[in-house]
């Protein structure tokens, strides 16, 4: 029989990747989305990869435990992913109390509910690299501290332990997936790597003729979004739970993700970028870059599409969708 998973933040990124991989091997796949106005649409990424209409939506809220305990009642789910969180670290200073309730306490209701209405359903938790924040270690695994460096990352620590909690109290199958940054034409606006295909999309059309960066010399460990929704999907096929990090052992800078977008175009960054105080973090992690290599050995899993691809990519859909509505970012 076919299986049935949850997935909360299906509206996101990764939810949206991670349904239609599941769907792909004829899963019945239910997502959790909050009520929106009528103005927003949560579905929007749903509706780029052409799996809107093949799933099963119920409202709910990752802050409302009632909810969360009434959708895995009725849903009676074989595997549970949350994604669901505030998941926007520069905002996270201006908002740490709900970044908190739903990053941290988030992952505690829906391991909670879990436990309540389904405790054999195997749980996934989006663990982040932002857990790590003040590296101690040049090379970050499993083995590595946790030294957070904003809301968001001490948020997320919270979330991780709470579920290797729940694994050894209470013997449920819960795995987390320290993932490190992953990208695609889906990422939101406000994160960089989407900002920097945006603009120079928005730059090559003319609707724009300068793009405002923060920090150029930030290195991160960037991975494609589709990807690293398989590594979630194998952590709950094993026989044992356990937490895995997810990454590629490449450190780029922000500058270079930059000079890959705009070559893209055929244009100089240099020419166009600005840079805005404004947009440097209070507290800032210089690098980040994740050893994959227990997932490699026990998973099986390693990325396949890399960071020229992925820009590549993103450049495109955003040049089609500026092309077709004609806005600046």
């Amino acid at each position: 029989m076919a299986k049935t998973a949850l997935i909360t933040g299906i509206g996101g990124q990764d939810g949206a990747y991670l349904a239609k991989f599941l769907l792909d091997l004829g899963y019945h796949v239910h997502g959790v989305i909050r009520r929106r106005s009528s103005g927003e649409d949560a579905l929007e990424r749903l509706t780029w990869l052409g799996v809107a209409h093949d799933l099963h939506l119920h409202h709910g809220d990752i802050c409302d435990l009632s909810s969360l305990t009434r959708i895995v009642q009725k849903v009676g789910p074989d595997e549970v992913y949350n994604l669901a969180a505030q998941s926007f670290v520069g905002i996270s200073w201006d908002q740490p109390l709900l970044t908190g309730d739903a990053t941290g306490l988030g992952a505690a209701r829906m391991l909670e509910a879990v436990r309540l209405a389904k405790p054999d359903a195997r749980f996934y938790q989006a663990s982040s690299s932002e857990m790590f924040g003040r590296v101690q270690e040049p090379v970050q695994s499993e083995r590595t501290p946790f030294w957070p460096r904003s809301p968001y990352g001490v948020a997320k620590v919270y979330a991780h332990w709470m579920t290797v909690n729940y694994r050894e109290s209470f013997g449920m199958h819960a795995s987390s997936g320290i993932l490190f940054n992953h990208e695609s034409p889906l990422r939101g606006e406000e994160f960089v790597t989407r900002r920097i295909t945006r603009g120079a999309a928005a730059i090559k059309l003319g609707l724009a003729d300068h793009l405002a960066l923060g920090n150029l010399e930030a290195r991160r460990d960037w991975g494609h979004a589709r990807d690293y929704v398989k590594a979630m999907w194998l952590m709950l096929q094993q026989d044992q739970p356990d937490d895995y990090v997810i990454a590629t052992g490449r450190a780029t800078s922000v500058r270079e993700v930059a000079e890959l977008a705009f070559r893209h175009v055929g244009l100089d960054p240099w020419k166009h970028i600005r840079i805005d105080p404004s947009r440097f973090r209070p507290a800032e992690v210089d690098v980040l870059v994740g050893d994959a290599s227990k997932a490699r050995t026990v998973l099986g899993w390693q990325p396949r599409i890399t960071l020229e691809e992925m820009i590549v990519e993103m450049v495109e859909a955003d040049l089609v969708r500026l092309s077709r509505h004609g806005t600046a970012p």
